[in-house]
């Protein structure tokens, strides 16, 4: 079955079986509408990615998803379920993980015990970490197997500020995906990376299995349209498109918005 063809209309309420569904989403700030009237659904084992320039609302809108930010108009579902306004740890336990546009590492501590602290404090066992020292205890195992599958192995006894930028948002990831989540929020993770350190990012994000709901929120275009089933382009808070990466890739105004120029008839 093609999971596109199936996949709801991204202006109508969340289809039964969403990983996420959002709907008439909006958050003003003052004067300022941050994000209007957005609304999407991230099917259940899909990939999906938000573009748009700085400034166009994206980093609000994942603020919203994630339960930073209480939004002042729309809906958010997960999995079935209202979480409007639920707290990030609420819905964290509903099954979402996450990572974060700036790091948000324990930087003096070495790379196991960071996914080690994330995996245990998903567990509702942080308390004990400092109780708990070997590498056998199932907080210990699932931390190296996380380090394992983001090629972070070798530097586990590292601290963090040894690592490279590209290299912590590799961690961030293990640290999102020990508590086996059901839908990972990645926020702009390639910003700051060189050349080298994006191709890395890509090949992790694509290894991950496809039963694994993805949001990528992405200033990227490149990427995102790389890395997903289905695009939305935001500018100044509001929807532009939603459809495919070749039918975003094609769309006027997107061209516009990334190239400086629309297609003139």
């Amino acid at each position: 079955m093609d999971m596109l063809a199936e996949a709801p209309d991204p202006h109508g309420s969340g289809a039964p079986g969403a990983a996420l569904a959002v709907t008439g989403l909006g958050k003003r700030y003052g004067g300022v509408q941050a994000v209007d009237d957005i609304s999407l659904d991230v099917p259940a084992g899909a990939r999906v990615g938000v573009i748009g320039p700085n400034g166009a609302g994206k980093t609000t809108l994942f603020k919203m998803i994630a339960g930073d930010v209480a939004p002042t108009a729309g809906a958010i579902e997960l999995f079935g379920r209202d979480v409007t306004r639920l707290s990030t740890v609420r819905r964290s336990r509903l099954g979402v993980g996450r990572t974060f546009q700036v790091s948000n590492l324990f930087r003096d501590m070495t790379v196991l015990d960071n996914v080690r602290v994330a995996a245990r404090g998903g567990s509702g066992a942080a308390h004990v970490f400092w109780r708990m020292q070997g590498l056998r205890d199932d907080a210990s195992v699932r931390a190296l197997e996380m380090l394992d599958a983001v090629h972070l192995h070798a530097r586990r006894d590292d601290t963090v500020a040894d690592l490279s930028h590209g290299e912590q948002r590799q961690l961030e990831i293990a640290m999102a995906l020990v508590g086996e989540p059901r839908i990972l929020l990645l926020d702009e993770p390639a910003a700051g990376l060189s050349a080298a350190e994006r191709v890395t990012l890509r090949d992790l994000v694509e290894a991950l299995p496809r039963t694994l709901s993805i949001l990528l929120i992405e200033h990227d275009m490149s990427l995102a349209l790389g890395l997903t089933d289905r695009v939305m382009c935001m500018e100044n808070g509001r929807h532009v498109v939603t459809g495919t990466p070749d039918e975003v890739r094609e769309h006027p105004t997107v061209k516009e918005i990334y190239l400086g120029r629309r297609d003139r008839r």
